[in-house]
């Protein structure tokens, strides 16, 4: 190893020992040999089960709303769970690298599915740019981007667009969240998208709203696509009669 390299690792080493990274769910010190969270928070995690499962609550939630191939959420979105300060951390806090390292751990469960194996190309759900210049990113292209990288597959951020604000859904009641969406979308390159197998992602989803408005404008413009859905979390409310 070189000296430089010896450097790096003493100043990592010695930042570790200053400031130890923190477990995004419940903020303790995160211990050696762990990843992204503590193994208390990892043990206690709402986890779906959805990635390895064909025909699942996320997937039947869709049905007659969008053409679906599948859909899964790696864990249950809970009001009151310690488990939505991961979300907010890096949707609202600049954490970015959580979003990046959670997309890895989404990318090798499905790796190891093996339901995922033809799709072609990633679609992380665009934000509109005012949005993003306040937020400095977009959250979904880094949880893109750790799924592309254990899948070996190409995110294609430019395809699509968002090209009308829109209020945030947050803030919307369940019936006002499909009307603030319509229209927001627009393909730029649908030739890159036809005729392939698509994986759009997000961080959570609550009614499907965003992402069948997305879908709806990808299949409109690129009408012999396929779509698959892969979000971070599911709200485990929204999908409670498709069990």
């Amino acid at each position: 190893m070189s000296t430089r390299n010896n450097h790096i690792r003493l100043l990592g080493d010695l930042r570790d020992l200053l400031f130890p990274p923190l477990c995004p769910v419940c903020g303790r010190p995160i211990g050696d040999g762990m990843e992204i969270i503590c193994n208390t928070c990892r043990w206690e995690m709402p986890l779906t089960g959805f990635i390895s499962q064909f025909d699942n609550p996320m997937t039947r939630r869709l049905w007659g709303l969008i053409p679906i191939e599948h859909a899964s959420a790696l864990f249950y979105y809970i009001d009151g769970s310690d488990f939505r300060k991961l979300i907010h951390g890096f949707k609202y806090g600049g954490r970015w690298n959580t979003a990046r390292s959670m997309g890895e751990w989404m990318g090798h469960e499905m790796a190891r599915s093996g339901i995922y194996e033809t799709v072609d190309v990633i679609i992380p759900v665009p934000l509109h740019l005012l949005r993003r210049l306040k937020r400095g990113y977009n959250q979904s292209e880094y949880l893109a981007e750790g799924i592309g990288r254990i899948l070996e597959r190409p995110v294609d951020r430019n395809a699509v667009v968002r090209h009308r604000y829109n209020d945030s859904q947050t803030r919307q009641s369940k019936h006002d969240r499909w009307d603030n969406v319509k229209g927001i979308f627009r393909v730029r390159h649908p030739e890159r998208l036809a005729g392939k197998h698509l994986l759009l992602v997000d961080d959570v989803f609550t009614t499907g709203a965003t992402i069948c408005a997305c879908a709806e404008a990808i299949l409109a413009a690129a009408p012999d696509c396929r779509i698959s859905v892969a979000t971070l979390a599911v709200s485990k409310h929204e999908i409670a009669g498709y069990f």
